[in-house]
């Protein structure tokens, strides 16, 4: 039996934390943080939510809209990140997006124990957007595909689908910081320093949320070489074509603001990713994508102001009734 104890969320959530051994990554022990709203006695199916980088599982508001439309919801902190950081560990790094699968699959077989087998729609933001679809394109490989898995759709919230900036960042830039990777995988890129999208969010700046700036720093963690170029590397399977096997449904906002100070355009844009790349790149995700630009989005559509939040979750909510995800 699963083991919960009380999450730091407060009344209604628990936490359970995943084993996942030696680092491959040379950083000790690992281990993943899977978080539950504590479900009703009944349900019609489940969500299990991924975070970004330099984030973590926080939004209760979220949680709440699917457990009024019969989920059990489940969000997941991935190793070295947010809940699931320890000690000496460097915080998001991975050398391989695929060391991800092990946190995913054990997340899915609790789900699955705990609902009687009901299905489980996905959900992910920035990061874990592109962490997702890659899992569910290897997953779809094997007998039975995502589907046999009890996967029933995929709710994508910017994903992070290429890297933003200059067109030579995506050639001649990602060569150079692959081949720094081989020997410095763990250095730090220098990069100008921002916290114009953090300072949109938090209670304390220019935001209304409330969250653990420990785990989820207004100017964001450090990039490495090491983890950069494993990005890119998803990047690139990304864009020879997946297929993640079930009904893709991608949220993004319709402009991007970058800045590295905040200012008012950065509370009703992407700050953090090029929403053109967003749009350019979704289709690879197969057959069944449906894309949905939200007007006044910042970069989670989830934590925006008011009005595009309502437009997000009232996307969400066509889009699951016209799958037939909720009654």
């Amino acid at each position: 039996m699963t083991e919960w104890i009380p999450d730091e969320l407060g009344e209604g959530y628990e936490q359970h934390t995943i084993a996942l051994g030696p680092d491959p990554d040379g950083e000790g022990e690992v281990e993943a943080t899977l978080v539950r709203r504590v479900p009703a006695e009944t349900y019609e199916a489940a969500v299990l939510y991924v975070h970004g980088f330099s984030d973590y599982f926080f939004q209760r508001e979220l949680a709440e809209f699917f457990a009024e439309r019969g989920f059990a919801f489940y969000a997941l902190d991935l190793r070295k990140c947010g809940r699931s950081r320890r000690e000496g560990q460097t915080g998001h790094y991975v050398s391989d997006l695929a060391l991800y699968d092990t946190e995913l699959e054990e997340s899915l077989a609790i789900i699955r124990a705990e609902t009687g087998d009901k299905p489980v729609v996905l959900s992910a933001h920035s990061t874990g957007g592109l962490i997702l679809p890659l899992w569910l394109n290897r997953l779809n490989k094997q007998p039975g595909g995502s589907k046999g898995a009890g996967i029933a759709g995929l709710v994508l919230n910017s994903p992070w689908f290429d890297l933003q900036g200059a067109p030579w960042m995506r050639s001649i830039g990602t060569a150079a910081i692959s081949a720094v990777a081989r020997l410095k995988p763990k250095s730090i890129i220098k990069l100008p320093h921002t916290d114009a999208y953090g300072s949109s969010l938090h209670v304390s700046a220019n935001g209304e949320w409330d969250f653990n700036t420990a785990f989820k720093p207004l100017e964001g963690f450090p990039v490495s070489y090491g983890w950069l170029t494993a990005i890119r590397r998803g990047h690139a399977e990304l864009h020879r074509g997946l297929d993640v096997g079930v009904p893709s449904l991608v949220l993004r906002s319709t402009r991007t603001r970058f800045a590295r100070r905040y200012n008012e355009e950065v509370a009703t844009a992407d700050a953090v990713l090029d929403v053109k790349q967003i749009a350019r790149w979704s289709g690879c995700l197969g057959d069944q994508v449906t894309v949905m630009p939200i007007e006044g989005a910042k970069h989670d559509v989830f934590i925006s102001l008011e009005e595009p939040r309502k437009a997000a979750y009232a996307a969400v909510d066509d889009w699951l009734r016209v799958k037939q995800l909720v009654s």
